[in-house]
């Protein structure tokens, strides 16, 4: 054989050797191609789920924000109302020691009219009165100062109020002193 004939022969086994050769390297980089699909489908699957994680996590903490942000302008004039909470109690006592008394009703009048627009004020900023003449004793709302003997009144229950108690929305911010029935 001719080294023409050996070369054309030598080439030709060469891309008879070379097809499968370029199948399997094919094969192989298809395989690659997929694996790193796969290994990108599972990053980006990651990724997302962070993502949505952050997110969600970003609604929570804007929720908490705009609770304590509202929590902290419901209470933040509680410090005033809880001051003014004996002129409102005192204006009232005096009221009711001038009920009896028919003598300047004017001034009267103008205590009264005192009292209403404080009270109105108050309520206004979410105070609200303990009702507790008659009602069963409740050691978170009420304060026992005393205990007395009552016909009328069952025991356990309220039968006079020394100090008014009051709630600021949902919380007691002044218990009620009472005297409760035994």
């Amino acid at each position: 054989m001719t080294d023409e004939s050996r070369n054309v022969t030598d080439s030709s086994n060469e891309c008879e050797q070379n097809l499968p050769l370029e199948d399997i390297s094919l094969e192989g980089q298809i395989h690659e191609l997929s694996q790193k699909l796969d290994e990108l489908k599972e990053s980006n699957d990651h990724n997302v789920d962070a993502t949505q994680r952050a997110q969600a996590e970003l609604a929570n903490y804007r929720k908490r924000a705009d609770e304590e942000r509202i929590t902290y302008q419901q209470y933040a004039n509680s410090r005033l109302i809880i001051r003014l909470l004996p002129i409102v109690d005192e204006l009232e006592m005096a009221l009711n020691l001038c009920e009896n008394n028919t003598s300047n009703g004017s001034w009267i009048d103008g205590v009264r009219l005192i009292h209403r627009k404080v009270t109105q004020l108050l309520e206004s900023e979410g105070l609200d009165k303990i009702e507790s003449v008659g009602q069963a004793f409740d050691p978170l709302q009420h304060e026992a100062v005393s205990t007395s003997e009552s016909d009328e009144v069952e025991t356990g229950y309220i039968t006079e109020v020394l100090r008014n108690g009051y709630r600021l929305h949902d919380r007691i911010i002044q218990p009620a002193q009472v005297v409760v029935a035994r």
